[in-house]
């Protein structure tokens, strides 16, 4: 079983709420290959939200208490995505899910990439906060252009 971003399965779940439907993912849903899940709702968030930005680093500095999550309107957030990823570790580990598939870009789900905490449409490299937590507990997490990566034989 692996756990999938909500966004990708097509629920309309993103700050703004829209979605990011990914075909491939919807399928494994509909096989019964995949949980959704969305760690800003589960942190708390409701749909539509403010954007937020990691300030300061990435999500593994958010967790180390060196950066912070803050909306563009300057609200600091940082709790609830650490609550939101916590959640979100807790039902990966339920599941025994052997992959987690998120959203790239975003300050909870973005797995190599993140919007640079400058709220102007530019990207770093690093790991949004429930990202960081997946991989510090051995859990492998890859973004939706990952996919390939878990099903390389299926291309």
């Amino acid at each position: 079983m692996i756990l999938v971003s909500s966004c990708l399965a097509g629920l309309e779940v993103r700050y703004n709420g829209t979605h990011c439907l990914n075909q491939k993912i919807r399928q494994m849903l509909d096989e019964n290959k995949a949980r959704t899940v969305c760690p800003e709702l589960l942190g708390g968030f409701s749909t539509p939200r403010e954007p937020a930005e990691i300030i300061g680093g990435d999500g593994g500095d958010v967790l180390d208490g060196k950066a912070r999550v803050i909306e563009k309107t300057g609200r600091d957030v940082t709790e609830l995505y650490i609550n939101g990823a916590y959640i979100t570790l807790r039902k990966a580990q339920e599941l025994n899910a052997t992959a987690v598939v998120l959203k790239e870009f975003s300050p909870s789900c973005g797995s190599s990439k993140i919007y640079n905490g400058e709220f102007l449409g530019k990207k770093m490299s690093g790991n949004g906060v429930t990202s960081a937590l997946l991989k510090r507990n051995g859990i492998r997490v890859v973004s939706e252009e990952g996919l390939t990566d878990l099903f390389p034989e299926e291309d």
